[in-house]
């Protein structure tokens, strides 16, 4: 029962990575590639669940356990990312949107360090399905007070959600997309003087018990906060004045309701406005 209860639940990685897709997994017997009827019924569940008009991209990646041969765990664990993607083809995915089919091999572990060695090999026998979304567009969101750009009479208490400032995954680095995009922000900002504003950096999809998500470039819970403070670091680098601004990363705790791809932003509150 534990097994088909984790085998049929749609859940997120506790890694770095948490934050940034939807990952589903499938977990195989030892020495096995092909799917349970169980393991079927949950990939199709999964399928089901998907509202595939906001996906962008699928990865499969597969894995073993650390026992065996390199090369036979190579074919092994690329059998079962072709068992899954053959599924997820049967069941009318796209096979152009599957970008990145990859068997990693096995899970090195030291058993040294482990309590539950055995459970350990078990989850390492798996296969990630790895949602990718589409960008969010903030137009489609229709909620009251926030923009995709400052308004023309900005009011304080308006949100402008920096929809193209995409980070990568797990990361609070801003990549070349993102400073472009920040250009073209800045440029907004020194158009519109009159109005000071706090950074607000938000996550989605980490552990119900956890509202933070790991930077993987600190290791630490602050992912939001660290994207917020990159962003900040970026304007005052392009002359936006200190006193304009603060940041402060809000974690998973403000979701917009309307679905985890939108959790994860930028988001600039106007916090005050100069006559």
């Amino acid at each position: 029962m534990r097994f088909n209860i984790l085998l049929l639940s749609l859940f997120f990685s506790i890694w770095a990575f948490a934050q940034e897709e939807e990952v589903y997994s499938i977990y195989f017997d030892f020495d096995k590639y092909n799917l349970k009827p169980e393991q079927a019924e949950g990939v199709v569940a999964f399928i089901q669940k998907l509202d595939t008009t906001k996906v962008e991209t699928i990865e499969i990646f597969g894995y073993c356990d650390d026992r065996g041969k390199d090369e036979y765990n190579y074919t092994l664990s690329t059998n079962r990312a072709n068992t899954v993607k053959n599924k997820l083809l049967e069941k009318g995915i796209k096979n152009k949107i599957i970008i990145t089919l990859e068997g990693k091999g096995r899970v090195l572990i030291d058993e040294d360090l482990l309590d539950n060695v055995p459970e350990v090999r078990s989850k390492n026998r798996r296969v990630d399905v790895v949602i990718n979304y589409k960008p969010a567009v903030v137009n489609d969101l229709k909620i009251p007070g926030v923009y995709n750009k400052i308004p023309k009479e900005p009011v304080v208490g308006d949100r402008i959600y920096l929809e193209k400032i995409q980070f990568d995954r797990g990361s609070s680095k801003l990549n070349i997309k993102a400073k472009k995009e920040l250009d073209k922000v800045v440029r907004d900002l020194l158009r519109n003087k009159k109005i000071s504003f706090e950074i607000q950096g938000h996550v989605c999809c980490t552990p119900s018990y956890q509202t933070e998500a790991i930077d993987r470039g600190t290791k630490k819970r602050e992912l939001s906060s660290n994207r917020a403070k990159a962003v900040y670091k970026y304007l005052i680098a392009k002359k936006i004045p200190k006193i304009r601004m603060t940041h402060k990363g809000y974690g998973n705790s403000q979701p917009l309701g309307k679905g985890s791809f939108f959790d994860r932003r930028v988001e600039l509150l106007i916090t005050k406005v100069d006559n």
